[in-house]
């Protein structure tokens, strides 16, 4: 079983010492950041699964930090925060957390928060051998003509420069690390805009045109991403 990581971005000393006792107790890998600043410096460098974030820390506040985890990465994020209105939680969910917890909450509640991130995340990744075959050692993925540069968001069909919206480049991303993956219009919602899916198909299926009139040489008999009737959309094995 994979042990994951979780880092807990919080100036309450009390809280990472409460919560370091029942996240060993579930053999989960704890790092921890008593700020936002030092938050990032360990995502840059260490392998961190989820990361739970308090709203409210000295110099840059958890919104801060998690716009630019997600900048970066695509792991869960929770907040914490004393701030329990309806607003708050909306507006956290809204700039790219996955899950919002008020102060002060039971540890077992935030465990079961935790695993039930991770478990969500891990329907969406790539196997990691399945990924180090559709990538080569820069990183780049590559499949039948299209190469993408997750690092410098640049992409390629047949050596011509593609412009992808940043939700366009998602999506393509996403499909390519998972060739021959069904996802359905939900996943793909929850997964590149990273908020619940409430009725929001129209919203994946306007992307998913866009992007097949930019990489697709006819979009009307797609080559790339193919559609699963009553399904959702896949990248082509082919």
């Amino acid at each position: 079983m994979k042990e994951y990581t979780v880092l807990m971005v919080d100036d309450e000393a009390e809280i990472i010492k409460l919560m370091s006792l029942y996240l060993k107790q579930e053999n989960f890998r704890l790092l921890t950041a008593p700020n936002g600043e030092e938050a990032l410096q360990i995502i840059d460098r260490e392998p961190v699964d989820l990361v739970v974030l308090d709203v409210m820390m000295p110099g840059m506040n958890g919104i801060e930090v998690c716009m630019e985890i997600r900048e970066r990465k695509q792991m869960p994020i929770i907040f914490l925060s004393a701030k329990s209105e309806e607003i708050d939680k909306i507006h956290g969910l809204s700039v790219g957390a996955d899950d919002y917890v008020s102060k002060p909450f039971g540890p077992l509640e935030l465990v079961a928060r935790i695993k039930s991130q991770l478990r969500r995340y891990a329907a969406y990744q790539t196997p990691a051998e399945e990924a180090r075959l559709n990538q080569n050692n820069d990183g780049i993925l590559i499949h039948d003509g299209i190469m993408l540069n997750p690092l410098t968001r640049e992409v390629t069909v047949e050596d011509q420069d593609v412009r992808l919206t940043p939700r366009e480049f998602s999506i393509l991303e996403l499909l390519m690390r998972s060739p021959g993956r069904v996802y359905s219009i939900e996943q793909l919602y929850e997964n590149i805009w990273q908020e619940p899916f409430f009725e929001s198909g129209n919203t994946v299926m306007v992307h998913i045109r866009k992007l097949r009139e930019k990489i697709e040489q006819n979009p009307r008999q797609p080559r790339y991403i193919k559609t699963v009737w009553g399904v959702g959309y896949k990248m082509d094995r082919s």
